[in-house]
């Protein structure tokens, strides 16, 4: 009997079955559902390997004891021109306990807390307590920052005991600066979250900086780590233009000031501010900078330095905005005590601060130089000029007198040399206000530098503009009064005026290379205008030389070398009256060397000097001098002055070499009586020039000459006043709304 859908067939007596035809269809038709089936599935399975592969890792590797640890970067070096580094990273360890893991078996724990106990300062029963109250924690740090030193001899005993469990190291690195206080205006400082905070640390940050790196594992039931590394990579070093001999030199002699003049009239340090800048002339690059007073940059929070220094407060304004103000206050130890953490910072912050490119004061008579050269170049005067010093000059209803009493006929040079107030008024009227103001933009007075540093302040409204400068006005801003400027802007104009006209951006970094030493970037010397022609800067050169062989610079001269430059002092303006205070003055030095070929630029201020008769440049001078002393035969400048005995001894005691070899032989040099070799307010040129002060009486107590009608002093061989012959002897004049009445303070 055939059975529906199969047919039976005898082959040799045996019975077999057979599918027909339609069941062999329907079984074609099902193999290829299921191998659509399978292949579906193969494509869902590799699509979600590839898209969901995270996913699902992270929910099988959640079931499992998981660990994921950042691997830090290390963050660039700060190195000198010389290689020398002046900021590095240090790897560090932080001592990480993790209960779960050391609880885990019974036996690991005392293992651990023995070893613990034997190879680190820790109080054990405190652990003790912690781990087994504790045993879900994986996190628990009761050592930070520990030196390698420190952790190897627990590294070792966890090597040879395998019950030691539950213990392991996170590595970071600790921001080391091996000179300490050295040049921390310039550096500034990076904390423990590798931000910069001022100087290089901060401008550069993005710079120093690298990216973390990874590391991801699990401990399987071993309590083995399978684990998989993303390398960090290491910020980049940069390659500063200081030089670490030379910025030693410099804050040598800073301190050297600051010791001799803290509490010498009143409580307190040697001045407010002390600043020094030492440039390149002809590539805008800072081989020194140095401020006082200093501060540790591996001890940023030590409020030592402090001691000194005037008491600053938060003074809510009319407007509601918070200042900040100095206070009469010199802070003591006991002050100190009594400051809260709000007073404390406000005055760290200040101390932190960098006051050669944030300290904002009115420059004096350096800034003369600038006025002749804008009216040389402007075509209102020549080199051969020869204006009249008549000892005052009525002005707007003023009558702004001269220092040194009637100079008579002066040349520019004689102006220059002199410091001639009067003479320097008279040339801004030839310029005239327009075109006064035109050149101080040229210079770049009024506007930020963009040194690559953090912090530089502006001045665009400290300085005035054409239409808002009066006759007084011009006539206090043609010597350097009424207007504010900072160090680099000074500086940086400066060499511009000596160097041929060229204005280089100054910059304090010019290369930048990765962790294994090859150059991401190097950064060129970048001349951004001309201020002035050659011809002008050659005769600005001279007057500038003049001022140090026979004008108000001549104690800023080093023994065996010829330099040029200019004196300054300026009253600052009291924060009660709002007028010129009689009393408080800051002085300078702005000079360069050697005098036939300009090499270097250097700047010194002084702010408010700790003395009864601060209107004094050598307070300035003396530390020039001193530096250059020291520095011109380190910086391989020959010398080009004969030296004298007295010279000569000097640089022995102080041990270093003559590198005599002079650009002009003694026998060619001027005598004394010819011009370039008398002394201040001799004959000059044939031009007889008043000497008011031989008639002055000497003082018995000073031994200065003193003028019976202002009570001013002067030095009784040479005439040089000994406030440097800068300071406006009107304390009413006018004074520009826009000055800071407390100077300095930002």
């Amino acid at each position: 009997m055939l059975r529906r859908g199969i047919m039976e067939v005898c082959v040799k007596g045996r019975r077999i079955k057979k599918f027909s035809i339609k069941m062999q269809k329907k079984l074609v038709v099902l193999y290829l559902l299921l191998l659509l089936f399978f292949i579906g599935l193969a494509v869902r399975l590799v699509w979600i390997t590839r898209e969901n592969e995270t996913v699902y890792q992270k929910q099988v590797l959640s079931q499992q004891r998981y660990t994921s640890t950042t691997i830090p970067y290390r963050r660039g070096n700060i190195v000198d021109a010389k290689g020398t580094r002046l900021a590095t990273s240090e790897k560090v360890y932080n001592l990480v306990i993790d209960a779960k893991v050391m609880t885990y078996k019974e036996e690991y724990l005392e293992p651990t807390l023995k070893a613990l106990g034997d190879n680190f300062d820790l109080d054990i029963s405190a652990i003790r307590d912690y781990v087994t109250n504790n045993k879900t924690s994986s996190w628990y740090v009761p050592l930070k920052q520990l030196t390698y030193e420190q952790i190897s001899g627990f590294q070792e005993a966890q090597k040879e005991d395998s019950k030691i469990k539950g213990v392991w190291f996170e590595e970071e690195y600790k921001r080391i600066y091996p000179y300490g206080s050295l040049a921390a205006d310039a550096i500034g400082f990076s904390g423990m979250d590798n931000q910069g905070s001022y100087g290089l640390e901060e401008y550069y940050n993005d710079v120093l900086n690298g990216i973390n790196g990874r590391e991801y594992g699990y401990l399987n039931d071993d309590l083995t780590l399978e684990r998989t590394v993303k390398a960090a990579v290491d910020g980049y070093d940069i390659h500063s233009t200081i030089d670490a001999n030379l910025q030693m030199m410099v804050e040598k002699y800073l301190k050297q000031f600051d010791e001799e003049q803290s509490n010498a009239f009143t409580a307190g340090n040697g001045a407010e501010n002390v600043g020094c800048i030492i440039m390149e002339v002809d590539t805008g690059e800072v081989l020194a900078m140095a401020s006082l007073p200093g501060y540790d940059l591996n001890d940023v929070r030590n409020p030592a330095p402090l001691l000194g220094t005037r008491l600053l407060e938060e003074v809510t304004n009319a407007n509601g905005y918070i200042e900040i103000h100095k206070t009469d206050t010199v802070i003591t130890e006991e002050v100190l005590a009594n400051l809260s953490e709000e007073q404390l910072y406000v005055n760290l912050n200040y101390l932190w601060k960098n006051y050669c490119i944030t300290g904002t004061y009115e420059p004096g008579s350096t800034a003369k130089p600038f006025t002749v050269a804008a009216a040389l170049e402007d075509g209102a005067i020549s080199a051969g000029t020869m204006l009249e010093c008549t000892g005052l000059l009525e002005i707007g209803g003023y009558k702004i007198k001269c220092h040194g009493g009637v100079h008579g006929m002066l040349s520019l040079e004689q102006a220059v040399a002199k410091s001639c107030n009067v003479v320097m008024m008279r040339v801004a009227q030839l310029l005239g206000a327009e075109e006064f103001c035109e050149f101080q933009r040229i210079f770049n007075i009024g506007l930020k530098t963009n040194i690559d540093l953090a912090g530089e302040a502006r001045t665009a409204s400290l300085v005035y503009v054409a239409e808002n400068m009066g006759p007084t006005d011009l006539a206090t801003n043609s010597f350097g009064q009424n207007f504010n400027v900072t160090m680099i802007e000074m500086i940086t104009a400066f060499c511009s005026m000596i160097n041929g006209g060229y204005y280089y951006e100054p910059h304090m970094v010019n290369k930048i290379t990765n962790a294994s030493g090859a150059t991401v970037k190097n950064i060129e010397p970048r001349v951004l205008k001309q201020t002035i022609s050659e011809s002008t800067s050659e005769l600005i050169r001279q007057y500038c030389r003049a001022v140090v062989e026979y004008g108000t610079g001549g104690t800023a001269r080093p023994a065996g070398y010829m330099i040029g430059g200019k004196t300054g002092t300026a009253e600052t303006i009291d924060p009660n009256t709002h007028k010129r205070s009689e009393t408080e003055h800051v002085v300078s030095f702005i000079g360069y060397a050697p005098a036939d070929d300009p090499q270097i630029a250097i700047y010194v201020v002084v702010d408010r000097p700790n003395t009864d008769k601060q209107g004094n440049a050598r307070f300035a001078t003396k530390i020039v001098r001193n530096i250059l002393t020291e520095a011109l035969p380190y910086l391989n400048i020959f010398m080009t002055e004969e030296l004298s005995e007295a010279e000569r001894e000097e640089l022995e005691a102080l041990h270093l070499d003559i590198t005599t070899q002079y650009t002009q032989k003694p026998e060619d040099l001027p005598e004394e009586g010819q011009e370039g070799g008398e002394p201040a307010g001799g004959t000059e040129s044939g031009n007889e020039v008043s000497q008011p002060w031989m008639s002055y009486p000497l003082d018995p107590e000073t031994g200065y000459r003193v003028d019976p009608e202002t009570g001013r002093f002067f030095d009784p061989q040479t005439g040089e006043p000994i406030d440097g012959g800068e300071s406006v002897p009107d304390p009413n004049l006018p004074v520009n709304p826009n000055l800071p009445t407390t100077p300095n303070v930002q």
